[in-house]
């Protein structure tokens, strides 16, 4: 099993302990279908069985995990219909968040939104002098992939409704990783205008946050997660 990120000792281990499995799931450390054990887990992460066994029942609870036995769990796999699902529920929770973080978001949030922004753009002219497709871009790329995970999570958290994010929460895990991929790959082809239009869609979205335009809000950031979500499928089920 791969090596985990080992955890401090504290009072909230199994915390930890759900946030390292859950990241090393998303972003596929951890396989969709692979098996795993507490005591495994335990040992890489370098503590005990219980705080693992607590994290396990969480994720059990956010679908990632299925019980296999007693001490043993599959990272979940899910057949197509329910990854289209999934998507599309992804889709309508995050046009609600951006007419939520129109209509409630502060200054302070509204701020941050267009600082990642504004980080995004620069890294992006920064890539004008690379050689397309070298590892200079790409690294550029996932940095500016980062900024734009983190405007999204701003705007989540600008809605101000705790529901609202936890949902989303449990929707982003699934597919995340291959989110970043498939990103890279149309980069790397005659796809990239279609990624270049989406990048896009998120300064016209702020645009509209910022002036309080729930209705505005909610529109363009359907357009832009029906997109998004259209580019992963295709590309997780073109093969």
């Amino acid at each position: 099993m791969a090596q985990l990120p080992q955890l401090t000792i504290s009072a909230t281990l199994g915390d930890q302990a759900y946030k390292a499995i859950r990241e090393a799931i998303v972003s596929g450390v951890l396989e969709r279908g692979q098996k795993v054990t507490e005591r495994g887990l335990a040992e890489s992460l370098d503590i005990s069985a219980t705080p693992v066994r607590e994290a396990l029942r969480r994720l059990e609870q956010d679908r990632l995990v299925e019980r296999t036995g007693p001490r043993s769990v599959r990272i979940a796999k899910y057949a197509e219909d329910e990854l289209r699902e999934f998507s599309m529920i992804g889709d309508s929770l995050r046009a609600l968040a951006a007419r939520l973080a129109a209509e409630k978001s502060t200054a302070e949030q509204r701020e941050q939104m267009r600082a990642a922004l504004d980080e995004a753009d620069q890294l992006r002219n920064q890539a004008g002098g690379l050689n397309p497709g070298s590892e200079e871009e790409r690294e550029l790329i996932e940095e500016i992939l980062h900024c734009m995970r983190r405007f999204h999570s701003l705007v989540d958290q600008a809605s101000g409704n705790a529901t609202l994010q936890q949902m989303l929460h449990m929707v982003d895990a699934f597919g995340a990783d291959e989110r970043r991929n498939s990103v890279l790959s149309e980069v790397s082809d005659e796809r990239r205008s279609a990624v270049d239009a989406r990048y896009h869609q998120h300064r016209a979205i702020y645009d509209a946050i910022a002036a309080g335009d729930g209705r505005r809000a909610e529109e363009l950031m359907t357009a832009h997660s029906r997109a998004s979500s259209s580019s992963l499928l295709t590309a997780r089920f073109s093969h």
